[in-house]
């Protein structure tokens, strides 16, 4: 069993504050710190450091090698990485000191994905293998169709939302993860609540309040969020989505594989960055085991 992930790939620049700057207003940073991010590179290292095998779609440009060889140390595959010629995209990344975060992407070789080479890339997949997507790349429904024709379960990050992009490949995906604020304009926009949407479930990520999935005709499955201090929570929502996807992909069932992805990512808050931050299987099953 494979994950696949279509997904973006930036150099991540954080930068730590006292607090969010107001408009026009000039805050100094107590910290600079740059690391490997992008919803994509987040979510391919989660899944990968959760123990699932997986290949990664994406673009960098000729500035990229880092990124490549940071996702290789992972245990990601990045054969399938294209080189263009558009610089790699990157985040400038504001952190408050209460974790809280500010970010504008430069989506940059991101939005230079190939229908050709999607195709390329998911030719061996199989109906027991999994596709990631994000809303940071293009081309999304076209590896979403794909995907699906081949029998394989779609998962779709709809993040950075954008109601044009979840229209689109909504009739293509199996599972669809979104945060609260999301999910509200999601079901406020189409006048239908979650669980009549055209996918088997809606997974609900609520922060602090924990996660729910829903689905058609059964109950709602709920995962409470671990009590932990936050030091950046950057990342949090690619760390629990890499991580349900892989306890997905091992054939846990739902509620088994939602709390695997609670814990890590209230693991991964608690540290700084995003992509380098993400847990080991090893570390989020002790931890489970220390909160039984």
């Amino acid at each position: 069993m494979t994950i696949y992930n279509l997904g973006s790939i930036n150099l991540d620049h954080f930068y730590q504050l006292p607090r969010l700057p107001a408009p026009g207003e000039t805050v100094a940073t107590g910290g600079y710190s740059t690391g490997l991010g992008g919803k994509g590179a987040n979510q391919s290292v989660a899944a990968a450091r959760a123990g699932a095998r997986v290949l990664h779609v994406g673009a960098t440009g000729e500035d990229g090698d880092w990124a490549l060889q940071r996702l290789e140390s992972y245990g990601v595959d990045a054969t399938n990485i294209a080189c263009v010629e558009i610089p790699t995209g990157h985040a400038i990344i504001n952190v408050d000191a209460a974790g809280e975060n500010t970010i504008v992407i430069f989506p940059g070789a991101n939005r230079t994905q190939s229908p050709e080479a999607i195709a390329r890339a998911l030719e061996a997949a199989s109906p027991s293998d999994t596709l990631l997507l994000q809303n940071e790349t293009s081309h999304q429904v076209e590896a979403a169709r794909l995907a699906r024709e081949a029998g394989m379960r779609v998962i779709y990050s709809a993040a950075p939302f954008d109601i044009d992009a979840v229209r689109a490949v909504l009739p293509h995906a199996s599972l669809l993860v979104m945060n609260a604020v999301e999910a509200r304009q999601l079901r406020d926009t189409l006048g239908q609540e979650l669980s009549e949407l055209p996918v088997k479930g809606v997974v609900v990520t609520r922060g602090g309040e924990g996660a729910e999935w829903i689905s058609a005709g059964s109950e709602p499955v709920f995962a409470p969020a671990f009590a932990v201090k936050p030091v950046d929570t950057t990342g949090a929502g690619d760390c629990f989505t890499g991580f349900l996807a892989a306890a997905l992909d091992a054939g846990r069932p739902p509620a088994e594989a939602m709390r695997f992805a609670a814990a890590a990512a209230a693991l991964q808050v608690t540290r700084p960055g995003t992509a380098d931050a993400m847990p080991s299987r090893d570390e989020v099953d002790s931890f489970l085991e220390q909160q039984a």
